[in-house]
């Protein structure tokens, strides 16, 4: 049986706020439910995200400000950073771990820029939304093989679309300049070329 993460619950202190905030994201708003002056549930999900947040009044007993290292996939992180900051988002530099895994508790072992390889899981930035939930951006360009199977693959938006076709188009061109020859089934080495690439397979010959 599937048991997808659906939903993670943020503790806030003032709801419009961060209502407000998170909407200044650019993330949907999928409902604002006000039963009583005592409970309300506002949900709202990131642009592109399976998952949402919800937040609200009397939907829990944990302090404002104390989820944290949630963290938000991107395959760019640093056009995502500059969209963030574009958007009014307190959001850190890009930094990498000196680890070169996953990051540190806190800012230990933190490296200014992204990781040198560019190397999918190793870049990071991070913001806060006005209670002090802790958010990472990390960079994702790359599933590692088993982590997502190439049926489930997919394409958040336009723009991931696009990058994903880019870079199974440049691998198409490697390949004809080396064998010399037109290759009539381009459109299905695309399509398989990308899938495998997301899921983390073997890419095709």
């Amino acid at each position: 049986m599937d048991t997808k993460l659906e939903v993670i619950v943020l503790p806030v202190s003032d709801v419009d706020r961060a209502k407000q905030f998170y909407q200044a994201l650019g993330w949907r708003a999928d409902g604002d439910f006000v039963v009583d002056e005592n409970f309300r549930v506002v949900q709202m999900t990131p642009p592109g995200s399976p998952a949402s947040v919800i937040f609200g009044k009397g939907v829990t007993n944990a302090a404002p400000g104390s989820a944290q290292d949630l963290v938000l996939a991107v395959d760019d992180i640093e056009e995502a950073r500059a969209e963030l900051a574009a958007r009014g988002a307190p959001v850190s530099e890009v930094y990498h771990d000196a680890g070169g895994i996953f990051y540190h508790a806190g800012t230990e072992a933190r490296v200014p820029g992204p990781d040198p390889q560019r190397s999918t899981y190793a870049s990071f930035a991070s913001f806060s939304d006005p209670d002090g939930n802790g958010w990472l951006l990390q960079e994702i360009n790359v599933r590692l093989p088993g982590r997502v199977s190439g049926m489930a693959t997919r394409c958040d938006g336009a723009s991931d679309l696009s990058k994903a076709l880019r870079r199974a188009a440049m691998a198409h061109g490697e390949d004809e300049a080396r064998t010399g020859e037109a290759d009539p089934d381009w459109p299905d080495r695309y399509g398989e070329y990308a899938v495998r690439e997301r899921a983390g397979e073997e890419l095709p010959a």
